[in-house]
């Protein structure tokens, strides 16, 4: 029972959220699913619903790479905000198609679940609207490192700023994404996300529009580059 309790409880209050203020569902179809400066899959589809009140959200997001049947995420997430901050927990599954054991939550074992931390916040300067986000592995499967003879947990960690803009009607966001130490991303500090990415509504007719966003990512621990485009469905 115990290694349900997590997930039991995102359903919980996903049932428990009608009475909630706000409820989003969409998807976006991007052409390749990069994930902080590296390659998740090909062109994918990557649905997601969430439920507001009063500053606490849970939801779900998930990816599928519709080229190909092996690549599959599926995460949760519950999570508070308010005064420009934000706290939030991740649950973390991406072992894809036929892996079929979801309910794995052994933290030494690759096929199991992965939690994060997140923090965030974002500067109340209108002229200059910059967010600072920390996020940190804290249990479930981690990258491991040998120290005095013992495994240590990595507790890998992502560090992002974000800054948003406009040039006309065209909305645009920079970001800068590091890992400060040895981890899941890299062996040693290192940039590993620089990204610039638009995004613009595109009429249809005179009461639809189509989003559509397009991004440049590069890795320069990596030295690698990507060049995304996406719907917002």
């Amino acid at each position: 029972m115990k290694k349900v309790i997590f997930t039991v409880i995102v359903f919980v209050c996903s049932l428990a959220g009608v009475k909630a203020q706000e409820f989003s569902v969409g998807a976006d179809l991007v052409s390749s699913y990069v994930w902080r400066g590296s390659l998740g899959a090909g062109t994918s589809i990557q649905p997601a619903a969430s439920l507001e009140y009063n500053g606490l959200t849970v939801g779900a997001w998930g990816s599928v790479d519709i080229a190909s049947a092996g690549t599959k995420e599926v995460d949760f997430f519950a999570g508070y905000s308010a005064c420009g901050a934000s706290f939030t927990i991740t649950d973390y599954w991406w072992n894809g198609e036929g892996v079929q054991k979801y309910f794995n939550y052994d933290s030494h074992n690759e096929l199991g679940h992965r939690f994060e931390a997140s923090v965030g916040y974002t500067l109340p300067v209108e002229k200059f609207p910059l967010s600072l986000k920390w996020n940190t592995f804290f249990t479930g499967y981690d990258n491991y490192t040998v120290k005095e003879g013992e495994l240590k947990r990595s507790y890998s960690t992502y560090i992002e700023a974000t800054y948003p803009f406009s040039v006309k009607e065209i909305g645009l966001e920079a970001a800068l994404g590091l890992t400060p130490w040895e981890g899941l991303y890299a062996s040693e500090f290192s940039v590993i996300n620089l990204s610039l990415k638009a995004k613009k509504d595109i009429k249809i007719t005179d009461s639809f529009s189509l989003p559509v966003f397009g991004q440049i990512i590069t890795n320069p621990r990596s030295e690698d580059i990507f060049f995304v485009f996406g719907i917002t469905l």
